[in-house]
């Protein structure tokens, strides 16, 4: 396979600094929830206030995931949303947690994220996935194809297309050689040009051992997925690091993990607001997906036994309670796995608990007000 190369990307714009206590970088990833008698607009709302009290607090980055089909999640555009974020923050890196490659032409991809590097310069991620971020019949109607193994095996050929088209770097006789995603480097090239050759930086995210292989073997960034796939964290890491090459992006592996988190002012009151994440998954995983219920809804529901015992599994994976019992839990996650960052995922029925949670955790390390 050829090389990832992004000659202008330098591993500072990868590498985070940790604030406060924090024994890592801590970053977010919002997925946008809808909680029931709320709107999309009202969650989109949230998302922008929290990244912006995630920029005031000194979280490296925010990032946004596409999911398809599910009511409520409101992030299937993450390039719309991301623009939209770019305009209401300064300096906080935005980015993909991730961008489904599968689910999209790589031109596209490389002329949506053209455009948000020029809109935001060096702020912009592009965090890919190859899973399709939904169900399959909605992967069929999002792809125009009943094929989607097929999607999924030609990973790493549509990352390769790419990154020729975000380096503009096709060789002659390509017949994509004199196709150009704009805006891009071929502006910089062009007569009279001055747009910067920067592009952003590519991460490959997962939740098993493919991509963190793939990732360590191009010399690229991983991202994985703890918050659902908690037994496969520390094999997956292993397997990057082991894998890795240094490469032009990269001199030596880094690796972010996707954590569920959330802080209150009392240990029950964490209990409540988790309790409606679990849920929800739990009628997601059930195929009856909806919006996030209400904390009432969560406590009065009956569980069945099966039920009971899969919520019970989901909740072990959540780091929540107060501020100190989170701030303990995320120490230890990032000492038991060595990840090189923490990506922090508060998912509830309300803005108002997920805004309180990043507050809470950004007061337990000593971080910043800027």
């Amino acid at each position: 396979m050829d090389e990832i190369r992004g000659d202008e990307i330098q591993g500072d714009e990868i590498r985070g600094t940790a604030r406060g206590t924090a024994p890592v970088p801590l970053s977010v990833l919002d997925l946008v929830t809808v909680g029931q008698g709320r709107t999309a607009t009202q969650a989109l709302r949230t998302g922008v206030e929290i990244a912006q009290l995630a920029e005031r607090r000194g979280f490296h980055r925010y990032w946004v995931a596409e999911h398809h089909s599910m009511p409520g999640v409101a992030s299937s555009s993450p390039a719309v949303i991301l623009a939209h974020t770019a305009a209401r923050t300064e300096h906080i890196r935005l980015g993909s947690g991730g961008v489904m490659l599968p689910n999209h032409a790589p031109l596209v991809i490389a002329e949506q994220f053209g455009t948000l590097e020029a809109m935001a310069p060096g702020r912009v991620d592009l965090g890919l996935g190859r899973a399709p971020g939904t169900d399959g019949a909605t992967a069929a109607a999002l792809r125009r194809t009943d094929r989607l193994n097929e999607g999924a095996d030609d990973f790493p050929q549509q990352l390769m297309e790419l990154t020729r088209f975000l380096d503009d770097d096709f060789p002659d006789g390509h017949p994509y050689a004199r196709i150009h995603a704009v805006p891009g480097p071929v502006q910089a090239t062009a007569e009279g040009g001055v747009q910067s050759p920067a592009r952003p930086p590519i991460w490959l995210l997962g939740s098993s051992g493919f991509s963190a292989r793939l990732a360590g073997v191009l010399g690229l960034p991983f991202a994985f997925a703890h918050h659902f796939s908690a037994q496969n964290t520390v094999p997956a890491l292993e397997l990057y690091r082991d894998s890795f090459k240094p490469s032009t992006v990269l001199d030596a592996p880094y690796a972010l993990i996707g954590v569920a988190a959330l802080a209150a002012d009392d240990e029950r009151e964490a209990r409540r607001q988790v309790l409606t994440g679990a849920l929800s998954m739990l009628r997601l995983r059930s195929g009856r997906p909806g919006l996030v219920p209400t904390p009432e809804e969560a406590e009065a529901y009956a569980f069945s036994p099966m039920e009971r015992e899969f919520v019970d599994n989901w909740l072990v994976n959540i780091v929540h309670g107060t501020a100190d019992e989170v701030r303990s839990g995320l120490d230890d996650l990032a000492k038991r796995t060595g990840a090189d960052e923490l990506m922090i995922t508060a998912n509830a029925h309300g803005g108002e608990a997920r805004l309180r949670s990043y507050g809470l955790i950004a007061d337990a390390y000593g971080m910043p007000r800027l």
